[in-house]
């Protein structure tokens, strides 16, 4: 059975891990998929990625856009919309770090990890709720992380992005849920990405899985299970809330 037959996702940072694992998922459960990349270096990924959608036989569509830049999102929302007629699921998936301890990190790099971990998610949800207020109906899913509910020492512009959007989802929640648009995040734990290739070496693996119940890290397909979940109906009576998917982690 397919979850999402007809509906229209969003997805920002698609081009490669947790995005791209999510765009095919939600394009397998029927789901027609617009996608953003931000860097000239991912074109390529997007457009076999927006290849690999539309040999599901739903539409795809990839776009140059940066989330963490307001007009940019306005553009391509409205470009959506016209596009593809409707936007039934929103997907704040794009993210970034750049990790240091708080006395090395600069004001710039403190100010990157906001813009497109935090700011993004003001910049895209504003732009989605028109239709799907219109529409009266419509799931907004961001991620945050483990990380944004632990915290971690060197991670800590990376954790107030994340704590934020967890803050920002239940206001959402409780701001859209008389309009039928529901809100909610997910915390992923140690997810085996391009990001976190570097935990997986020597004694730091050794470390990270033992805090781990589960024993190993997740896969960005198990995030996109989750995903998936909290866009389809399945998930029709849940907002505001975050999931993580962590191993245990969390515990």
């Amino acid at each position: 059975m397919k979850l999402l037959e007809g509906k229209v996702a969003i997805v920002t940072g698609a081009a490669r891990g947790i995005g791209e694992a999510i765009a095919l998922k939600l394009a397998e459960h029927g789901a027609n998929v617009a996608f953003t990349y931000v860097s000239d270096s991912s074109a390529e990924k997007a457009n076999t990625l927006q290849q690999k959608i539309e040999a599901l036989g739903v539409k795809a569509k990839a776009y140059k856009s940066n989330a963490a830049d307001f007009a940019a999102s306005e553009a391509f929302v409205s470009d959506v919309a016209k596009e593809f007629g409707t936007i039934d699921v929103c997907v704040n998936n794009a993210g970034i770090s750049k990790d240091n301890l708080l006395l090395r990190l600069s004001p710039d790099q403190w100010d990157d990890v906001i813009n497109v971990n935090l700011k993004s998610v003001y910049n895209m949800t504003k732009q989605v709720i028109r239709p799907m207020m219109k529409a009266k109906k419509g799931s907004i899913i961001n991620m945050s992380s483990i990380i944004g509910i632990r915290g971690n020492a060197g991670q800590s512009s990376y954790a107030a992005s994340k704590a934020g959007i967890i803050g920002f989802t239940k206001s959402i929640a409780h701001e859209l849920g008389s309009r039928n648009i529901r809100c909610n995040a997910i915390a992923p734990g140690f997810i085996e990405t391009d990001m976190t290739h570097y935990l997986k070496d020597g004694d730091a693996s050794k470390a990270f899985l033992e805090k781990i119940p589960l024993g190993r890290f997740g896969k960005a397909e198990e995030v996109a299970d989750t995903t998936l979940f909290l866009a389809s109906d399945l998930s029709s009576y849940i907002t505001g809330q975050v999931i993580s998917a962590c191993g245990g982690l969390n515990i």
